[in-house]
């Protein structure tokens, strides 16, 4: 990708424009799921400590759900929403029943959406590349906190029945942040600088960084088919 075709011609292809708005839809709707779902699970939070960081982050997911929805209407003159709406609807995010199932979901959602943002940091779409670099820049203040929860309670042996479902379930969720790898859209948008990298490079990237997390709550990998995705067959699981 040169930096000539990132010009207002390319901007303005439908192809091009089609992308963008398929990506800034799906971001939408991910950080809005994700303030939806982190509202609901305030009720299983056990302390202070824990109910400030969780509407801090609330507040922060709806902070960024609204500058994506600007995003949207400045570059379409229409609003987002509709489309988020209607997406929560046939494709609702699941609530967390549990403090801990609640952890896991900030450890897993959250953490899949950081490192798919992050292969548009880069985007040649510059108003919407300024959009994702303050959003990582926020974001990556507290993405150890849902890491550190989980594996405390992991630890603490009180969740030996429930925490292999539980994980299987969120790193599902978290694994489907980043679309179907190997796809004409992938290639398309990494052509035009949308996007840094395939999709399935950046689930091994994901499933690298909890790695050390996994282990140090005694989990596994769950078989690949049991998840009902589509992986790249050279994805490395091994702990």
């Amino acid at each position: 990708m040169t930096e000539e075709a990132a010009t207002p011609e390319l901007w303005n292809d439908p192809k091009y424009r089609k992308t963008l708005i398929q990506m800034m839809e799906s971001q939408a709707y991910r950080e809005l799921a994700a303030a939806l779902m982190f509202g609901y699970g305030l009720q299983f939070v056990p302390s202070l400590k824990w109910l400030k960081f969780m509407t801090w982050h609330i507040r922060e997911e709806m902070e960024h759900y609204e500058a994506v929805v600007k995003q949207y209407e400045e570059f379409t003159g229409e609003s987002v929403e509709p489309v988020v709406n209607a997406r929560l609807d046939k494709k609702p995010i699941p609530f967390a029943q549990s403090w801990y199932e609640l952890a896991m979901a900030q450890f897993l959602y959250d953490r899949g959406g950081f490192w798919q943002l992050q292969e548009y940091q880069d985007c040649s779409f510059h108003p919407y590349r300024n959009t994702i670099q303050k959003i990582l820049k926020e974001e990556a203040g507290h993405q150890d906190l849902g890491e550190r929860i989980v594996v405390e309670l992991s630890q603490s042996g009180e969740f030996e029945d429930e925490k292999k479902p539980i994980f299987a379930k969120w790193l599902r969720i978290g694994l489907l942040s980043f679309g179907r790898p190997k796809t004409e859209g992938n290639r398309y948008a990494m052509e035009v600088g949308l996007k840094r990298r395939d999709s399935g490079e950046v689930m091994q990237d994901f499933l690298n960084d909890i790695k050390p997390a996994v282990r140090s709550c005694s989990l596994q990998f769950p078989d690949p088919a049991t998840l009902e995705m589509e992986f790249p067959d050279d994805l490395d699981w091994s702990l």
